[in-house]
């Protein structure tokens, strides 16, 4: 395993090596307007199509938008089949090995288009084009693989179609470091009309054993404040509702700068008028100050939802993860949370089979999501990802006890679930519609402030606001709602 590790900072200097790094005041914080660097190519998409198939997180969801956006200004429209496009872009993920296996998957069964139809444009980006391990496949076994490019560089796509046009050979253009500030201005297609992304910082200065989050989408950056605050204000002028601040690891916003963190910016966003709901994701249990617990009880446009991951509830297993915390100190945070807001809804993450995990260490996991009682959780078996240090741990969980694990886990999550939804049978719940259901257009779908999924029957015009529903009915995964007529309210 120790090939795979070569070149990496050893873990031990992991946080020093952050430390160390100048932190830049706001004014000295670098940014570059994509106006004044982008390529300039005209229309060279007109009259051809388009289709992103997007892997991961909200992230790359968010990177898609701003790649569909440079496309349509090339003249390119989304195909909504991904054989009628003429150009096909996989935005990839990394961090579990059954998502590279889907893309790979994928692009094998391109091959036939791509003889039947030299002129069709294959793509891929996003986490997995940052690893070496990728690249070279690729150039071995998958030659009809047009343009490679990485997390760090997106904002180079049009130069790159524009070559991909002309070359008979893969275009690899992937950096290993980002740009030192931040890229603004960048177009995007937003794909909702009531909910946006909005991104407060890239990469991660963390480097859990496990992850390769650091490794594809380089260190902490973070947007400078008065860029964030612009384009929220856009979003209340074009009749947005609801935002998403995203990042790798939000409570660490700031972190590289000097004068603000993550609760001054959420303080700022909350005085913009028009957004009724201001998210964000993903928190984590480091840097979760007081300052920012009782900015998010302050504000009303705060929704009482905190994402949390844990990982695991004993504090060996967190401590082979690099955490960063143990389980008392991360059940202290939750009590100081739910003290502050009582009625806070909290989800996690977790991983079962991490190198080592006994069924003892297991079980620690369970009496803490029983004693914290999440609303839900993001329950995984650990994947080994080459290049982290967690690679170097002896694998000694076998197949069988993780996919047990993972299954006792999830009917103990389950059933809590299903529970704190009960809880709610009968109350009068604030949501805010978001569109129709994706299974029956005849439902709305909507959402609560704690982020619980309610379908509701009205009137498409309802798509947008902000309305009473009195839950009728629980589910483990979703809520069903009637709407109160107009001024029934809490």
């Amino acid at each position: 395993m120790s090939a795979n590790n070569e070149g990496f900072i050893h873990i031990d200097d992991l946080d020093q090596h952050a430390a160390d790094t100048h932190r830049p005041t706001i004014a000295e914080r670098q940014r570059v307007d994509y106006r004044e660097i982008a390529k300039e190519v005209g229309r060279l998409g007109e009259g051809k199509s388009y289709f992103i198939r997007t892997h991961g997180c909200q992230m790359n969801e968010h990177d898609t938008e701003i790649m569909s956006g440079m496309l349509e200004e090339m003249g390119y429209k989304a195909a909504r089949e991904m054989l009628d496009a003429d150009f096909i872009l996989y935005n990839t993920c990394a961090v579990r090995e059954n998502a590279e296996d889907k893309v790979w998957g994928n692009l094998g069964s391109l091959k036939p288009l791509k003889a039947r139809n030299p002129n069709l444009i294959i793509g891929l980006c996003g986490c997995m084009a940052q690893e070496e391990v990728v690249r070279d496949r690729i150039r071995t076994t998958h030659p009809h693989v047009d343009l490679v490019f990485g997390t760090h560089n997106i904002h180079v796509l049009p130069g790159l179609v524009e070559e991909a046009h002309h070359s008979k050979e893969t275009i690899f253009e992937v950096w290993d470091a980002a740009h030192e500030g931040t890229i603004e201005n960048l177009p995007r297609v937003r794909k909702d009309d009531v909910r946006a992304w909005v991104n407060i910082q890239y990469g991660c200065n963390k480097f859990c054993t496990y992850c390769i989050v650091p490794f594809t989408r380089g260190e902490e950056r973070s947007r400078l404040p008065q860029d964030v605050i612009e384009e929220i204000q856009q979003l209340a002028a074009d009749g947005y509702k609801e935002i998403t601040l995203l990042g790798q690891n939000v409570n660490d916003y700031g972190i590289d700068l000097q004068d603000v963190d993550f609760a001054d910016l959420l303080e700022m966003a909350a005085q913009v008028e028009g957004i009724e709901r201001i998210r964000f994701t993903t928190s984590n249990p480091w840097n979760f100050t007081d300052k920012l617990i009782d900015t998010i009880a302050r504000h009303k446009k705060i929704p009482n939802y905190i994402h949390l991951p844990v990982q695991s509830g004993s504090s060996q297993v967190l401590r082979r993860m690099k955490r960063g915390y143990t389980r008392e100190e991360y059940l202290d945070l939750v009590n100081r949370i739910k003290t502050r807001i009582p009625d806070v809804a909290l989800t996690t993450d977790i991983i079962v089979g991490f190198p080592g995990e006994t069924e003892e260490q297991f079980q620690e996991t369970v009496t803490l999501i029983e004693e914290v009682r999440y609303e839900g959780a993001y329950t995984f078996v650990y994947s080994p990802r080459a290049g982290t240090p967690a690679t170097r741990l002896p694998d000694d969980v076998s197949e069988a006890d993780k996919k047990q694990r993972l299954y006792r886990l999830n009917d103990v999550q389950d059933k809590i679930s299903l529970e704190q939804n009960q809880k709610l049978i009968g109350q009068v719940l604030e949501v805010l519609v978001e569109g129709e259901s994706k299974t029956n257009a005849d439902v709305l779908q909507a959402r609560t402030e704690s982020n619980k999924l309610v379908h509701i029957v009205g009137s498409k015009e309802l798509i947008g606001q902000l309305i009473h529903v009195k839950v009728t009915e629980a589910k483990t995964w979703y809520l069903r709602g009637e709407i109160l007529p107009q001024g029934v309210g809490v």
